[in-house]
């Protein structure tokens, strides 16, 4: 029996009701037999990047994140997309996890991206930049198979749960797309 593929998964947005935390839940739901997913779940506790504080030391939450990422086979970020890019408090803590550069531990790690959107293109321009941030930390972000989750309103029922038959089978070729890539990199 295969080892069990152990993501990290990254909801790179604060909001209780978010969809890319519905996105990551139905993740989770969908991962295939030996996948499991595990969120980081402290995205908010990471504070602004700030050079004089990571010389005083790195905080908790940011070692907790870099911990995360690194004992995970892979990682999974469902990010929105706001001002046609990534949030801040994404962008911060792939900045702080990226600290020291030669200690990222994103280098050499599948990572796939996913988002969900009120907008027609999804998350289309977030996930463009996402992978450049990315790709200067090493990582090897996986360039397919994209779910881009428009008008994602439509698209989970009133409990949160990812209702849309043709998005579910989206993300589930995406996991299954993740889990390769883990084991080749193994």
């Amino acid at each position: 029996m295969a080892e069990k593929i152990v993501v990290c998964g990254i909801a790179g947005s604060l909001r209780a009701g978010s969809f890319n935390k519905m996105l990551l839940r139905a993740a989770r739901e969908l991962a295939p037999e030996g996948m499991e997913i595990r969120p980081f779940e402290r995205l908010a506790e990471v504070p602004l990047y700030d050079g004089d504080l990571e010389a005083k030391g790195v905080p908790e939450p940011v070692q907790a994140l870099k911990r995360s990422v690194r004992e995970a086979a892979a990682v999974l970020v469902c990010t929105p997309e706001y001002n046609w890019s990534v949030p801040g408090v994404l962008k911060n803590a792939i900045d702080w996890a990226s600290r020291p550069a030669a200690e990222t531990p994103f280098a050499r790690k599948p990572v796939a991206i996913l988002g969900a959107s009120p907008g027609a293109v999804g998350t289309a321009r977030a996930q463009q930049h996402l992978r450049l941030v990315l790709a200067s930390n090493g990582a090897l972000v996986l360039p397919g198979p994209e779910v881009l989750v428009a008008r994602c309103q439509e698209k989970f029922d009133a409990s949160g749960k990812l209702a849309d038959e043709a998005t579910r089978k989206f993300v589930s070729r995406l996991l299954q797309a993740l889990g390769e890539a883990a084991r080749r990199a193994g």
